[in-house]
């Protein structure tokens, strides 16, 4: 489906990958509205860019916050055609530690913002898109969710993100299969190690051992490269109900 006069949506899309995939939706002539809790940065980028792009303040875990930020962003822009959902976050805590068992609440915080906020907003996302007039090749919408490879390769303490990202990979096939006679595609990339803010506050020795794990290339993944296949996925109509690896060949260690 082609990027140009058409809109995605975009959850994190203040920072990091979610930010690369806004430039990029940008930069191809598409129209962006941002749901992301990170009000500063989402209104500065969003001023940056210019008038193709919105913030909206989401919550992705709050029905009511993502029914409002859809309609203002359809009232806005016209239409969803497109759904990125790189909102979420990490956690590292062992099932049983000194202190004893995983914090059940905190397990439950991330379950609920990396897999319930990634099919809040891909659920609706999708029914807006099923108004959406069909291209000649009868899509109507494209939803990109994000997982990582943790869901293949989990480290010591990261059951909870695991589970979360898991469970995103789980998802992508019967969700492409649902949306299958509504003309929308589902795919998952599940990303490696990339070049955030959250990696960047590590020490440059420690960087430096992150890009030597790599196979090749041989360094930690950048943003655009994320952005750039998150175009790809837009436009070629064979892609559906996939999960794509972007990780250089890494297969992550224990720890």
């Amino acid at each position: 489906m082609e990027i140009a006069k058409r809109t995605a949506l975009v959850t994190g899309g203040a920072s990091g990958l979610g930010a690369a995939a806004v430039r990029r939706i940008v930069k191809a002539d598409g129209n962006v509205a941002i749901f992301d809790v990170q009000q500063e940065k989402g209104n500065a980028l969003a001023s940056e860019l210019g008038q193709s792009v919105l913030f909206c303040l989401t919550d992705v875990t709050s029905e009511e916050s993502v029914n409002k930020s859809i309609a203002g962003a359809r009232e806005h822009f016209g239409g969803i055609h497109f759904c990125v959902n790189a909102a979420g976050t990490g956690w590292v805590e062992r099932t049983v530690s000194k202190s004893g068992p995983h914090s059940l609440p905190v397990f439950e915080q991330i379950l609920r913002l990396n897999l319930l906020g990634t099919f809040n907003v891909a659920s609706k996302a999708a029914f807006a898109m099923s108004a959406n007039e069909p291209n000649d090749k009868g899509e109507r919408g494209v939803i990109v969710n994000v997982s990582s490879t943790a869901a293949f390769d989990g480290q010591i303490g990261q059951a909870a993100y695991a589970a979360s990202k898991g469970a995103v990979v789980g998802m992508t096939l019967p969700m492409a299969r649902d949306l299958a006679g509504l003309g929308i595609r589902v795919v998952t990339i599940a990303p490696g190690l990339f070049n955030t803010p959250l990696l960047a506050m590590l020490p440059e020795e420690a960087i430096k051992a992150l890009n030597n794990s790599v196979p090749f290339p041989k360094r930690i993944g950048e943003p655009d490269e994320f952005a750039l296949l998150v175009e790809q996925i837009f436009l070629n109509p064979y892609l559906n109900g996939e999960v794509i690896r972007l990780d250089g060949a890494l297969r992550m260690a224990p720890k």
